[in-house]
């Protein structure tokens, strides 16, 4: 079986084509953009792997992905590319709209009419799977609710308005050309392997180096953490079980305050890295609070139930374990972060610049 995986070179699309390969034995092409966040490097496992092959292409070029579909003429698709960072999103909204609507609105179009000329078991067995977010859901009020399948969008921020107008088009997709779907929406992710600007690897590298740890608003957000590898296995199997036009949520049974994850990561570090920066005593005397971010939303927490029930999926890992893996994978592997820290990025803040 040959999976298609766009957006292969990022966080999640790594993790995903690391587990078809090594643990499944599946084929795989993965075309990427290769923009700031992706990262080859991160596939080094699968690199040299018969069944793995790499076509550097933008979803929004129909002409591409069509010959790509016609070369490799994959059994599934699994679609990941996507602007993926909220505060870029309130700094520049334009790439979002562009990849995540325009770019899943090319990918099911030519994904069309390459399903619509297949037969029997090939045609049968195809499925369209549109990766996703909870931030779609928008904020939750109560401490007791849950994000569930059926939830109401309510999109908040540039990038989670994107990803919901593309969840749209793809459930369009399927109810007006009866196109094989599936869609997960999940939580936070976490793990190996993450570009630092993100929550958890900006922190660690950011504590690591003696810099300040900003803490947005009092730091009371909640999220629900994923370990990114929990989140590949998750995603595989639906693509392979999920049933045709269902949305599966995705979630790690974990919600912490974003200033409990700081606090977990800086105790972590105090016993992993116990000779602190100069100045410092422990890390946590690192955390400044600053002007929160607009349109933050405090609270989401995914339902999982229905993927547990009807896929006999849950999270191998809990934060705790997957947390300490993370800090210890980052400590360990000063090579490959640099070399992102050597290019556009340096662990700013962004998400400020609002006219």
């Amino acid at each position: 079986m040959k999976f298609l995986i766009t957006g292969g070179a990022g966080f999640i699309g790594t993790a995903v084509i690391r587990h078809l390969i090594v643990d499944l034995g599946y084929e795989v092409v993965n075309v990427d953009k290769l923009t700031y966040a992706g990262n080859l490097e991160s596939l080094v496992d699968v690199v040299n792997s018969t069944n793995y092959s790499f076509v550097k292409a933008d979803v929004c070029d129909s002409i591409k992905i069509k010959d790509i579909f016609e070369e490799y003429q994959p059994d599934k698709v699994m679609h990941l590319a996507a602007e993926s960072h909220v505060d870029r999103s309130i700094d520049g909204p334009s790439e979002f709209i562009q990849t995540n609507i325009v770019g899943t609105y090319v990918m099911l179009d030519v994904a069309r009419e390459y399903w619509s000329q297949l037969k029997g078991e090939k045609k049968d067995q195809f499925r369209f799977h549109h990766i996703s977010t909870d931030e779609v859901y928008g904020d939750l009020e109560d401490t007791d609710d849950l994000f569930t399948e059926n939830t109401p969008y309510a999109p908040s921020s540039p990038y989670s308005a994107s990803k919901a107008s593309s969840d749209h088009l793809v459930r369009a997709w399927n109810r007006t050309y009866g196109f094989p779907i599936v869609i997960t929406n999940c939580s936070n992710n976490y793990g190996p392997y993450q570009f630092p600007e993100k929550l958890i690897p900006l922190v660690i590298l950011n504590a690591m180096s003696g810099n300040k740890l900003p803490i947005y608003g009092k730091g009371k957000q909640v999220r629900d953490w994923l370990y990114v590898e929990d989140h590949a296995v998750a995603l595989v199997k639906v693509s392979l079980e999920g049933i045709d036009g269902e949305t599966y949520n995705i979630g790690g049974h974990n919600e912490k305050t974003n200033l409990d994850v700081v606090k977990i990561v800086c105790s972590i570090l105090d016993e992993f890295m116990p000779i602190h920066p100069k100045g410092i005593n422990n890390y946590e005397e690192l955390i400044v609070y600053v002007a929160d971010r607009p349109g933050h939303d405090m609270r989401y927490a995914i339902d999982a139930t229905k993927i547990d029930k009807n896929l006999n999926w849950t999270p191998k890992e809990t934060f705790e374990t997957g947390i300490r893996k993370t800090v210890k994978w980052y400590i360990e592997n000063e090579i490959w972060w640099k070399r992102i820290q050597s290019g556009s990025y340096h662990g700013e803040r962004l998400g400020v610049k609002i006219n």
